[in-house]
């Protein structure tokens, strides 16, 4: 198939487009800088240089590509910049779908995250309604994402990954990013999250699992779909383990959780055939160093 991804150049997306070229799509990426065009012209895929808050020009970018699926992986995670995703989510998805629909693209497969859910026990599945009564940033961040899931649901068909907390090359939480920094006890790291060794439940994915997943969603049918590994499990389990792996000492383990953290379950996503090679961040925090 003709595939566009935007957010070419991401964690995600550098790892995705090899995917799809090597499953036989033929892909055009969508990068907002020259050296990220030229990036996934490396790769040996078709490029083009458009900020997708360029309405006019993304829409030109999308109807010279004639693509058949749009793939939405857009972040601004750089500079743990909150309130620029959340103009992603909202602008840029807008955009993206203004920009399929006219071009005649029925398909989109668009990055969400997991633990946006409501409140309760036990890993959420996509039953679970989202936390639409949080406050503050959390309340921000889940609007931000009912938008995204809302606007990419007007194509034909839909498929809205829900990605766990994404580790691996390119992430916050691989070897020299901003949590190792902060486990080190740099002032200045920056990243969205915590490093509190609490009873706070998450749920993780690594980003060639995140990027396994987009490719198999090109056939799946249309809804979200939890994009995690197989082991949800509180911040005072997995948070001494990622310390070990980026040899740094373990934060004090401590009472207390946030109410909405409950990890998610993938059973969904391996009905329909998908498994992560990484089935558990035990061992894939690990292989981060490999």
């Amino acid at each position: 198939m003709r595939v566009v991804v935007a957010g070419a150049t991401g964690a995600v997306g550098r790892l995705l487009v090899p995917l799809l070229l090597d499953a036989g799509h033929q892909v055009t990426g969508i990068s907002r800088t020259l050296a990220g065009a030229e990036r996934v012209r490396r790769q040996g895929a078709s490029a083009v240089q458009v900020d997708v808050l360029d309405r006019d020009g993304l829409r030109q970018a999308v109807a010279v590509a004639a693509p058949e699926v749009m793939i939405h992986q857009l972040t601004d995670l750089s500079d743990a910049d909150g309130e620029a995703t959340d103009r992603l989510r909202r602008d840029g998805t807008r955009n993206l779908v203004d920009a399929a629909r006219s071009a005649g693209v029925e398909r989109i497969v668009a990055q969400s995250i997991s633990w946006v859910y409501a409140p309760g026990e036990g890993p959420a599945d996509e039953t679970v309604p989202l936390d639409l009564g949080a406050a503050g940033p959390r309340g921000a961040m889940v609007d931000g994402v009912r938008a995204l899931e809302d606007t990419a649901a007007e194509m034909d068909v839909a498929v809205l990954l829900r990605y766990g907390i994404l580790y691996g090359p390119g992430t916050w939480y691989a070897p020299g990013g901003a949590v190792a920094a902060a486990l080190a006890g740099d002032p200045d790291a920056r990243f969205l999250g915590s490093i509190e060794a609490d009873l706070s439940v998450m749920s993780f994915v690594h980003v060639a699992d995140a990027a396994s997943a987009a490719v198999a969603a090109l056939d799946w049918s249309a809804g979200p779909v939890n994009i995690v590994d197989d082991e949800p499990a509180q911040a005072r389990e997995w948070l001494p383990v990622l310390a070990a792996a980026l040899g740094l000492p373990a934060p004090e383990a401590r009472p207390g959780r946030q109410s909405w953290a409950r990890g998610a379950s993938n059973a969904l996503a391996r009905s329909r055939g998908w498994k992560p090679e990484h089935t558990t961040w035990r061992s894939g925090f690990a292989a981060q160093n490999a």
